[in-house]
C-alpha cells in the first residue's frame, strides 16, 4: 500500500519519526517518546473513498487494535478491541473519502511497541506493516548517519567508482572499509530500489570489516551504495551519477 504524500508529511509533524528501515520489504518504523501520539500509515492504493469498506489493525498478528466496516469501528460501541488499546486508537474520518486507513495512538505506552498490520479484507491490496517502537528516547532507534556520535567501528562514508563503462553498461564498485559490526551494503537506483549486485568480497581483520561490493547498471540514473549497521541504528551513504549511451545518442541525432 504506498503512503499519501500529505499523509507522510503530517506523520513527520505528529508522531514523531518516521521512515523505512532494514525490518522487511515495504516495513515502516515508527519512533515516538512514550506517552506522546502515535500515527501509524496506511493508504489504499487506488486511494478510493474507503467510507463504505473495511479496514482492520493487528498488533502482533493476533490483537485487535482498530476495526473499521462502513462507519462502525470500536468508538462506537463495536465489540472485540483488545482492552490495551480501548479509547486510545482514533482514525481520520475526514480522509476516509481519500483511501487514508491510517490511525493514531493516543498517550502511547511502552506496551505499544510491537509489529501491526493494516488489510483490507476481502480485496486483492496486500497488507501494509508499520513497526512502532515506543521509548524514552526514539532517536536511538533511528536508522541515520552517527558519525559525528564517536561511535566505534561506525562505518565511513563508502567509496564509489565506475571501474568500467561502454555504451551499454557500467560496471560501479562501492568500498566500505574498518566497520564493526558488519555492516550490510547495498546498491541502489535513483528510486531506491534494492539492485542485483555480485557476491561482496568481504575481509576482517581485529574485528574491522572491509567491504567491495560491485554492480553492472545499464542506464542513465544516480546510483547509491548504503551501508547500513542496525546493531548500532548507523547507516551512510555515496552516490555516483552515471550517463549512459550517449555516444549512440549522438550518432542518432548525426543521422537525422
Amino acid at each position: 500500500m504506498e503512503l499519501l504524500p500529505l499523509v507522510c508529511l503530517c506523520l513527520l509533524t505528529w508522531s514523531g519519526t518516521t521512515f523505512a528501515d532494514g525490518n522487511g520489504p515495504g516495513v515502516v518504523t515508527v519512533a515516538v517518546a512514550e506517552g506522546s501520539e502515535a500515527v501509524l500509515p496506511c493508504s489504499l492504493s487506488t486511494r478510493q473513498n474507503i467510507e463504505q469498506k473495511v479496514f482492520d489493525w493487528k498488533k502482533d498478528v493476533k490483537k485487535e487494535v482498530f476495526l473499521y466496516a462502513a462507519g462502525q469501528h470500536y468508538n462506537k460501541g463495536r465489540t472485540g478491541q483488545d482492552e490495551q488499546f480501548k479509547g486510545r486508537v482514533f482514525h481520520f474520518e475526514d480522509e476516509l473519502k481519500n483511501g487514508n486507513a491510517s490511525i493514531k495512538i493516543h498517550n502511547t505506552k511502552m506496551a505499544d511497541s510491537g509489529s501491526y498490520t493494516c488489510t483490507f479484507p476481502n480485496t486483492a491490496e496486500p497488507e501494509s506493516h508499520v513497526k512502532l517502537v515506543v521509548d524514552p528516547d526514539p532517536e536511538r532507534f533511528i536508522l541515520k548517519d552517527r558519525r559525528g556520535e564517536n561511535i566505534p567501528g561506525a562505518a565511513p562514508e563508502p567509496s564509489v567508482a565506475t571501474l568500467n563503462q561502454t555504451i551499454d553498461w557500467a560496471l560501479l564498485q562501492c568500498v566500505v572499509r574498518g566497520a564493526s559490526p558488519k555492516p550490510k551494503v547495498e546498491w541502489q537506483d535513483g528510486s531506491g530500489n534494492i539492485l542485483p549486485a555480485e557476491e561482496p568480497q568481504v575481509s576482517e581483520r581485529g574485528g574491522r570489516y572491509d567491504i567491495i561490493l560491485q554492480t553492472t547498471v545499464t542506464k542513465t540514473d544516480r546510483y547509491r551504495c548504503v551501508a547500513t549497521q542496525e546493531e548500532i541504528n548507523h547507516q551512510v551513504h555515496s552516490d555516483t551519477y552515471v550517463l549512459m549511451n550517449d555516444r549512440r545518442e549522438e550518432n542518432n541525432s548525426g543521422e537525422s
